[in-house]
């Protein structure tokens, strides 16, 4: 294995302001952990413009049938595969259309599985093992920048013509890159010198957040604020998914729980049947015909 050379790296380096942290009291470690979060919110929304520009990238390959795919090692690819695992109970999304991969496999979920991020090669040969193509985006996940193994993935999607996102929390002077889109958060030396588990772990969480909602808000997968295309799997989600039919159809629980059983558990479904009076097979044509934006329907 070859010498790191990451020490001058932002992520990398000492924080002055925590030098003393081995001998702070319980509250004082509180105090100063949630100073030093509050730079997170400031260097996300200093990433703001990218940040939206990966939405537009990810949505456009997504209405065009294509997949989403995470790409990260240790805290960086955990986080891409919890956002990936929400999108099917929160926009009713097939599993297969935002994937998450980490370096070493489902194992490195609950443990850390040494020298699994060292390989740009098995980098690649996961994407490839998943039919990596033109249609699909990659959204490689490397908080101090430099993990081989994200680098190998996002250069087989380059190969394969599929779409480029590189997220990390490195200036790109200290790490340039060639991508189709990066997206840069500077929240700047950690509390606990290189664990990235903490404010870049959480600027990572943020944007994560903000790629797979705001991508879906364009599909069509949100109305107003409501999630109208909720999986309804547990008894969580059907009260959700009720609330929303009796606010907007404006029907009692009862009217509403008819509703949903008729729609195949569908809200989206159930509200156009309701709103528009037609049957199922209309309604799932119209939806078809506005690509699900239920705005569009309701406003026609």
């Amino acid at each position: 294995m070859g010498q790191d050379n990451r020490g001058h790296f932002l992520t990398e380096q000492r924080n002055p302001l925590s030098m003393d942290l081995d001998n702070l009291s319980a509250l004082e470690l509180v105090q100063l952990m949630n100073q030093q979060d509050s730079a997170v919110v400031r260097a996300v929304q200093d990433a703001q413009e990218s940040i939206a520009q990966g939405i537009l990238l990810i949505a456009e390959a997504l209405a065009q049938g294509g997949r989403l795919f995470y790409v990260g090692a240790g805290t960086s690819g955990r986080l891409g595969v919890l956002d990936a695992s929400e999108c099917p109970p929160t926009f009713r999304t097939d599993p297969t259309m935002v994937q998450g991969l980490i370096a070493g496999g489902s194992e490195a979920l609950v443990r850390s599985i040494e020298g699994a991020e060292d390989s740009p090669r098995v980098g690649a040969a996961d994407l490839t093992e998943r039919g990596i193509g033109p249609r699909d985006v990659v959204v490689g996940i490397a908080a101090g920048g430099t993990t081989p193994y994200i680098h190998g993935a996002l250069a087989e999607a380059r190969t394969q013509g599929a779409k480029t996102i590189f997220f990390c929390c490195v200036s790109k002077e200290q790490m340039p890159d060639d991508y189709d889109l990066s997206i840069r958060v500077l929240v700047g030396p950690e509390v606990l010198t290189g664990s990235t588990r903490l404010k870049a772990g959480t600027a990572t969480k943020m944007v994560l957040n903000m790629l797979s909602t705001g991508a879906m808000v364009r599909l069509g997968k949100v109305y107003q604020n409501l999630m109208v295309d909720v999986s309804v799997t547990n008894r969580k989600l059907e009260a959700r998914a009720l609330r929303i039919l009796g606010e907007l159809a404006k029907v009692s629980p009862a009217e509403a729980q008819d509703l949903l059983k008729k729609a195949d558990n569908k809200v989206k479904l159930a509200l156009v049947m309701h709103l528009r009076q037609l049957d199922k097979e209309q309604a799932e044509a119209i939806l078809e015909e506005h690509q699900g934006h239920l705005s569009k329907i309701l406003r026609s």
